[in-house]
């Protein structure tokens, strides 16, 4: 094909002929052979006219220029008929086969299955032994009236998902007696369905009692407990089950770390378990505000209950313990406590009581007296019928006096709302709560934690609206007087016993639980015979 420059090489003579006469042609047309001056006479004016008659086709045209013209058209057709033609001669994919070029008789062929050796696995009989015989049977082999068989097998089980244990233990080849009675034994030391799915079975399978019947099982063993291995055996003949006590370090596990960016990615990054960061998240929310009140500079602290065995396994249980600090001091010490409830030793703490005799329902500051004012979000003068203390966030409630919750739950611009009942036609009311401790019907006594501040239903931040009733119509908080207020709301030796709990936890050191563990079925601490071991650097 012409380039795009050079297109007009091959319009007719007669086009060229008017563009400058002979000379112009003569140097626009291309030659297709000797000079016209040195062909013969007779030829000249032929060849010329094939030329020309070639040239006026114009059969070869740049399809991106002269768009719908009679030689666009052309040019187009040239190329559809070279597509064509191209595909008319392409080759199909037809298998091809070639004759075999070797007509053997039955000695090569024999030559060369000996040299193409098959596995004797797979039943191979080529090949060729010393001084060039073939591998094959000869009189001096005799047929075997039967196969021997192995005298035990080894294999691993598994139990499934809904799986039965006699059904498991007869696929993996045990006779229906004997798995019976394994399972009768096994119910005689633990219930069999306490038996978790996915624990592996460790088969030992004996010799035959008769030629077609199935194999004796000679030993059973497998991890019935995290800290109970059990051990089905043949022994004189009869099956008997032994238990092996398996050792556990029961070290709690903890993690702390630099809170940064994202707790939740600082924490992964430390290496808590997902489970743990869940709950600690959730717990350490109930009293503090995850956005505001913790800084990328703190410091969080987390211990998570935390076995190994000796054999091999642990296993990850619930957050214990959840701290945070903020310069080295404390900001939250929660410990899980009665009833899975995480305390802090500050909540238990006694509230603090007004000159005027009212108990101070929260330890922070008063930000909003009782009376008129312009309400903070709702812009408008109206009537304050409470007082407003500002705290932290998770700070806890005390109830001020001895009384019945009469409500506790959502109360519209309340947010989470508790109502107390004290008799003698006086109430009190606590609004805001992040969350609420007790439920209706409930008796509290004067001290005790009712719920969290927070920022439910109408609020600008964390603070407690607390309320005061008197025959059913709000009056001034701090004019009421509740006689009869008992100083000693806590038992100190709970709160003691709180204390020295968090004591106790935080002598754990980071990551002690993740020491190396002593080598399988040697004794360990808290286990009868044990011998104490050195701590080690190494982790696992």
């Amino acid at each position: 094909m012409a380039a795009r420059g050079d297109r007009h090489l091959y319009k007719p003579q007669g086009e060229l002929d008017g563009m400058g006469g002979g000379l112009a042609a003569a140097a626009a047309v291309p030659s297709f052979g000797p000079a016209a001056s040195d062909r013969p006479a007779p030829y000249a004016n032929w060849g010329s006219r094939i030329e020309r008659r070639f040239h006026r086709l114009y059969l070869v045209h740049d399809l991106a220029e002269d768009i719908g013209t009679a030689h666009w058209y052309r040019g187009f057709a040239t190329m559809i008929a070279l597509g064509i033609a191209a595909l008319a001669f392409w080759p199909d994919f037809s298998a091809v086969e070639a004759a075999t070029t070797v007509r053997a008789g039955a000695a090569v062929r024999d030559e060369y299955r000996s040299q193409a050796i098959a596995p004797l696995g797979l039943g191979g009989d080529t090949g060729r032994a010393m001084g060039g015989r073939q591998m094959a049977p000869n009189a001096k082999v005799l047929r075997l009236a039967s196969v021997p068989e192995r005298e035990s097998l080894q294999l691993v089980a598994t139990l499934g998902e809904g799986d039965n244990f006699g059904r498991m233990l007869q696929r993996a080849g045990v006779g229906a007696y004997d798995a019976a009675l394994a399972s009768d034994m096994i119910a005689a030391v633990m219930p069999i369905g306490d038996v978790k799915p996915g624990t592996r079975f460790d088969v030992t399978l004996g010799q035959r009692s008769a030629p077609g019947e199935p194999r004796q099982l000679d030993k059973l063993i497998f991890r019935a407990r995290f800290d109970l291995d059990l051990a089905v055996e043949r022994q004189g003949g009869a099956l008997t089950i032994n238990r092996h006590p398996v050792a556990v370090d029961a070290t709690p596990l903890r993690i702390r770390g630099t809170v940064g960016a994202s707790l939740f990615r600082s924490a992964r990054a430390a290496g808590a378990p997902m489970k743990a960061i869940e709950q600690y998240l959730q717990t350490v929310a109930a009293h503090l505000s995850l956005d505001g009140d913790i800084a990328p500079t703190d410091q969080f602290d987390m211990i998570v209950s935390y076995k190994r065995a000796a054999g091999g396994g642990n296993e990850v249980g619930d957050l214990s313990y959840a701290g945070l600090e903020r310069d080295g001091k404390p900001i939250a010490q929660l410990v899980r406590w009665k009833d899975g409830q995480f305390v802090d030793a500050a909540s238990m703490s006694q509230p603090q009581v007004f000159s005027t005799g009212m108990v101070q329902p929260v330890n922070g500051r008063m930000t909003s007296p009782y009376g008129l004012r312009r309400h903070p979000i709702l812009g408008y003068v109206r009537m304050h019928s409470g007082v407003d203390f500002g705290a932290a966030w998770g700070s806890p409630i005390f109830a001020v006096s001895d009384g019945v919750v009469t409500f506790a739950g959502r109360h519209g611009g309340h947010g989470n709302y508790v109502k107390l009942d004290h008799g003698g036609g006086l109430g009190t009311g606590y609004g805001h709560m992040s969350r609420i401790a007790v439920v209706p019907g409930a008796h509290v006594q004067a001290g005790q934690v009712i719920g969290y501040v927070g920022s439910s239903g109408l609020s600008t931040g964390p603070h407690l609206h607390y309320e005061a009733y008197q025959n059913g119509r709000t009056v001034n908080p701090l004019s009421i007087n509740f006689a009869g207020f008992r100083t000693a709301s806590v038992d100190k030796g709970e709160l003691d016993a709180v204390k020295g709990k968090i004591a106790a936890l935080k002598k754990v050191s980071p990551g002690a639980a993740l020491q190396k563990l002593m080598p399988k079925n040697a004794p360990m601490k808290g286990v009868p015979g044990a011998k104490p071991k050195a701590p080690s650097a190494e982790s696992d």
